[in-house]
């Protein structure tokens, strides 16, 4: 069995896509994956299965979709994915309630001159598998890279600070 990480795009956002974390769990259970655990109320989930990551994220997608009514981009990644985003990447001193792990359903070709424009000073970037990192020292809220990269990569994604990155990894490593 491989333990998988699973995180959702835009589940309990303002009151939007509501999926409670234990019926979260029990949806995953009921799809065969084993020693489900969640990790904040944001559609993270950490378990073991034997499927291939293409298989996992249609699977739980149409899942949540069937019992929800609602179908969130879901970002499959296995536990060495996951270590791999925690440190590869050169913001190691940054505070990382300001570096974000974009997850992406390819490797990302962004227009490196469009990432320059919208930038701020300090703001940066580092590409990774199927994950763009960003450090936006002046916050999100300010910083217009988090905000249009979805546009640029014309593609989905979902982005996650290093805080719950680490959470998931060191879930992700109590299970194993």
């Amino acid at each position: 069995m491989t333990i998988h990480v699973a995180l959702l795009r835009a589940v309990n956002v303002c009151g939007a896509n509501r999926l409670p974390m234990a019926e979260f769990r029990a949806l995953l259970s009921g799809l065969g994956l084993a020693r489900v655990a969640t990790c904040i109320q944001s559609g993270n989930a950490v378990f073991d299965s034997d499927r291939a990551t293409a298989d996992l994220e249609p699977l739980i997608r149409d899942a949540i979709a069937t019992r929800f009514g609602f179908a969130p981009d879901t970002f499959v990644r296995d536990a060495a994915g996951i270590a791999s985003a925690l440190t590869d990447h050169p913001f190691a001193d940054a505070d990382p309630a300001r570096v974000h792990v974009c997850c992406l359903a390819a490797d990302p070709k962004p227009d490196e001159a469009a990432l320059r424009a919208l930038a701020l000073a300090g703001d940066g970037w580092h590409l990774g598998p199927r994950r763009i990192t960003l450090h936006t020292p002046g916050g999100v809220g300010t910083s217009k890279l988090l905000d249009r990269l979805p546009r640029l990569l014309s593609a989905p994604m979902t982005a996650r600070n290093l805080r719950t990155i680490a959470a998931l990894h060191a879930l992700a490593a109590a299970h194993g």
